[in-house]
């Protein structure tokens, strides 16, 4: 209702993930640089982590974009909460396999055979996990056994493991080691920056085609904005789309740092246990993979505008032509 009082032609604070909203920081680059280079090299195991509305959902329908254009086969697990023989017929079912009647053997037994099968046809397979954190001990353990299905020389099924920080306690416990010793690259997602966080708001109204963000959003008003969401992105969504709507009820020209205040009083945006985390790089230091992502990063520039990779782009992954 308030898209043709402010010239927007769309929503532009949606809290769903829409690839097509991507506002590429420094450390979602670096995250999804990771995620494309453990496909693209069948690295076989990487792990994104990052803390509640950071983006990871965002950043992983934006690979399965760049999957489906480039028409590797993937499986996508968006609720994990599944038996063991649950989850392995699940990845079956959305390999395109059938799985009815199946038991756990058989199942390992077709999804083995359908592997090796693309893989000499030198076709790369995806397992896409989402809310990984959610995963019981016993599925990542049959997560650890699927990491077994290789080659001499790499890995028939890359497995991308994206959720909240209590992914990596789970992945520190002694019982599951052997599983971390198999990461080949991790990546962390954080909150914005001051700075970030206006060029977050400003990306998204451009891509609204709303022609003076600066003017609709004030200086003023993104610093409270930073202050209430902690630099959340899908927090800032909500406080920006609900000041929108206040501002067109108040027939106000420009939100203002006023009217962000009520608006997170309104949500209890200050009653909170804890605060956000800020950015950090994990262990304190990079790897020499995550250093490679990120030079990789800086080859293909084109990261930033995902939406225009298509199987033909320099980002291809996988040397194989196959639809999901």
């Amino acid at each position: 209702m308030y898209k043709a009082f402010y010239n927007l032609k769309r929503n532009p604070f949606e809290i769903t993930p829409d690839p097509s909203f991507l506002f590429a920081t420094k450390r979602h680059n670096e995250a999804l640089a990771a995620l494309y280079y453990g496909v693209r090299r069948r690295k076989g195991f990487v792990v994104i982590t990052g803390e509640v509305g950071t983006g990871k959902t965002l950043l992983v329908r934006c690979l399965l974009n760049v999957l489906s254009r480039a028409r590797i086969s993937f499986a996508y697990v968006f609720n994990p909460k599944l038996s063991p023989t649950e989850f392995l017929q699940y990845i079956a079912g959305d390999f395109g396999l059938q799985f009815a009647g199946k038991s756990k053997s058989e199942l390992l037994l077709k999804l083995s055979s359908y592997l090796i099968d693309r893989h000499q046809k030198n076709l790369t397979s995806v397992l896409v996990v989402d809310e990984a954190h959610h995963l019981p001990a016993e599925v990542l353990e049959e997560v650890r056994l699927l990491t077994n299905l290789e080659t001499p020389r790499e890995k028939l099924l890359q497995i991308l493991l994206v959720g909240q920080p209590e992914l990596d306690e789970k992945l520190d416990s002694v019982h599951l080691r052997q599983l971390k010793q198999r990461i080949a690259l991790r990546a962390q997602l954080g909150a914005l920056e001051l700075e970030e966080t206006r060029g977050y708001v400003d990306c998204r109204l451009h891509v609204a085609e709303h022609t003076k963000p600066a003017e609709l959003f004030p200086a003023e008003t993104i610093a409270e904005v930073h202050k209430q969401s902690h630099g959340i992105p899908r927090l800032i969504n909500t406080i920006c789309e609900n000041a929108l709507i206040h501002g067109y009820a108040t027939h106000a020209p420009a939100i203002t740092p006023d009217t962000i205040k009520e608006v997170a009083a309104d949500f209890r945006l200050n009653i909170v246990h804890g605060s956000a985390s800020g950015p950090t790089n994990g262990n304190g230091h990079a790897t020499e993979v995550e250093r490679a992502a990120r030079t990789l990063l800086e080859l293909y520039a084109s990261l930033h505008k995902v939406q225009e990779l298509g199987p033909d782009s320099n980002m291809a992954i996988g040397a194989g032509v196959e639809s999901k």
